[in-house]
């Protein structure tokens, strides 16, 4: 079975951690013993991860004293290979003798997406109310509430087309595992001469995957956090975790804007004709949740 897995943003820093080489590290060892074991099973596996700490610390350390730094779409670039190394590091210690890769990929957005207005996508570390319009006013950023403290908020364009997908199948035909589209994938625009321009956006992770798995015609979608399941009325005292989800009756506003909602529009976007799953749960859970025993399940009842 194709399995398309996306690592959430606990894969390389769990909440409340510091941004550090040796956290990210330690994080990735984990997720690599749990990715490592669908690879024994016999499954063929496409890796996505998240970026969002990452870029926005790039961003904060390399800004001039103007405000000005280096563009998205290059930090973008930075941190799909620095994460795609480390997960790729991590599993070739364990399965010696597989044939993993990392690759580059740049995904297509379009110019006039209304998302380059309305800025969405949280990057960066979190700050006091007073630090971020501080930093906003002196950057020029965009910052808004995430949860009790706030971040700095990019536009997050919708993905139209992951551009390396015919090489990525290319290489999972060959028993390459393939570690790519990191943090959403490097948002380009195409100009009327067919070139590509990089796009000052940090792309969904979990949208960017959805369609990359459609580009594959992977069998699963496996979308892994640090919860164990889909929960109705999360964070309040009735809230229970969901067994399976039925995308025919399913409402994805009833879910968290900036955390659970995206997975869920991801999923139900890749499983909607009820011909392919797609799954929510833990990283420590996959094989589990491959098997139908943990996690969240979509599908289309009768």
């Amino acid at each position: 079975m194709l399995i398309v897995a996306a690592l959430g943003g606990n894969a390389l820093l769990r909440r409340g951690e510091v941004l550090t080489a040796e956290n990210q590290r330690a994080n990735v060892k984990r997720a690599a013993v749990a990715l490592a074991e669908l690879i024994k099973a016999g499954h063929s596996l496409v890796i996505t991860h998240g970026n969002g700490p990452q870029v926005g610390l790039l961003a904060l350390e390399t800004a001039g004293p103007d405000g000005a730094g280096l563009p998205l779409d290059v930090l973008g670039a930075e941190t799909e290979g620095m994460i795609g190394y480390m997960i790729e590091q991590e599993l070739a210690g364990i399965l010696k003798d597989h044939r993993f890769g990392t690759l580059l990929t740049l995904v297509k957005v379009n110019a006039d997406d209304p998302a380059f207005q309305r800025p969405t996508k949280f990057i960066g570390p979190v700050y006091a109310a007073e630090t971020a319009r501080k930093l906003a006013a002196e950057r020029g950023w965009k910052v808004a509430p995430d949860g009790e403290k706030w971040r700095r908020v990019v536009a997050s364009p919708a993905p139209q087309a992951i551009l390396e997908a015919d090489v990525i199948s290319l290489l999972v035909r060959q028993g390459v595992t393939v570690i790519c589209t990191g943090g959403g994938g490097i948002p380009v625009v195409e100009g009327r001469d067919g070139s590509l321009q990089g796009a000052e956006a940090v792309i969904d992770k979990d949208a960017a995957s959805a369609l990359l798995a459609e580009q594959l015609g992977a069998d699963m979608l496996l979308l892994l956090t640090d919860v164990d399941a889909v929960y109705a009325d999360f964070g309040k005292p009735a809230a229970r975790p969901l067994s399976k989800i039925d995308l025919s009756a399913v409402d994805e506003s009833q879910f968290p804007a900036g955390s659970m909602r995206p997975k869920i529009a991801a999923a139900a976007r890749f499983s909607r004709d009820g011909a392919r799953r797609a799954a929510i749960g833990r990283l420590e859970d996959a094989a589990a949740i491959v098997a139908g025993a943990k996690g969240t399940i979509f599908s289309v009842e009768p």
